[in-house]
């Protein structure tokens, strides 16, 4: 069984910031892509950034230049550096990664439980 498990999340002044990571764990072979979306009541989950096994990054440009977002293949996890929230940055953020596990040949999408982001104006 694959679990994402996201920390980090919290409440914090604009132009504060966070630091999101997200631990994968399970009988993987491989992880892929991995990547944070964010998600606020009555509006549909976007991308905010992703990150492949090679370490190239994309990013939703409502967040270029302020976030960064970083992984440890060997620790599993991904990372999200937030710096200058601001308040609609306010969404639970989700954590999402590509993964094959043992005894399979392809790769499946899995998400984390999602971890809650406040930012206070």
């Amino acid at each position: 069984q694959v679990q994402l498990v996201e920390s980090g999340g919290g409440l914090v002044q604009a132009g504060g910031s966070l630091r999101l990571s997200c631990a994968a764990s399970g009988s993987i072979i491989s992880i892929n892509a991995m990547g944070w979306y964010r998600q606020v009541p009555g509006k549909q989950r976007e991308l905010v950034a992703t990150i492949t096994s090679g370490g190239s990054t994309n990013y939703a440009d409502s967040v270029k230049g302020r976030f960064t977002i970083s992984r440890d293949n060997a620790k599993r996890t991904a990372y999200l550096e937030m710096n200058s929230l601001k308040p609609e940055d306010t969404a639970v953020y989700y954590c999402n990664a590509g993964i094959r596990q043992i005894g399979q040949r392809l790769s499946y999408n899995y998400w984390g439980q999602g971890t809650q982001v406040t930012v206070s104006s």
